[in-house]
């Protein structure tokens, strides 16, 4: 009887301690607190962003999936992004439609090629390629 008390003892004095010791209560901090994993933004700040970027971008876990607020960052600076490709892809149709325009009123070739002679009503095609001898 004494042995099973003496274990008993033993027992609750060994789980106490260790329970102490992991919760930090003995005096020196065994688990100590550790610094949550923060999004550092791996998008380049200098550059656009490419797709290489976005397939590289790793977001650090939560308890319950990942963290809303550099979820949240990511995605508005992606969509800041793509607002301002759109901007400017909006910028260069306009501007290529304007130069069209221009050149369909004014009757310039926007592709012509510099020394290409222009095409006269009775051709059947376009004139000698750059280079060639009209005798040929």
């Amino acid at each position: 009887m004494r042995v099973f008390w003496f274990l008993l003892l033993t027992m609750v004095v060994v789980v106490t301690a260790v329970t102490l010791a992991v919760v930090g209560g003995g005096g020196s901090a065994v688990l100590q607190d550790v610094e949550p994993q923060r999004f550092t933004d791996p998008l380049p700040a200098t550059r656009p962003v490419g797709r290489a970027d976005v397939e590289a971008l790793r977001l650090p876990m939560a308890a319950r999936g990942y963290r809303m607020a550099d979820v949240d960052e990511a995605l508005s600076r992606l969509g800041a992004e793509l607002a301002e490709r759109d901007a400017r892809i909006a910028e260069l149709e306009s501007a290529l439609a304007g130069a069209q325009a221009s050149a369909v009123s004014t009757g310039t070739d926007l592709f012509k090629h510099p020394g290409d002679r222009p095409a006269e009503p009775g051709d059947q095609g376009a004139g000698p390629a750059r280079g060639e001898d009209e005798g040929r």
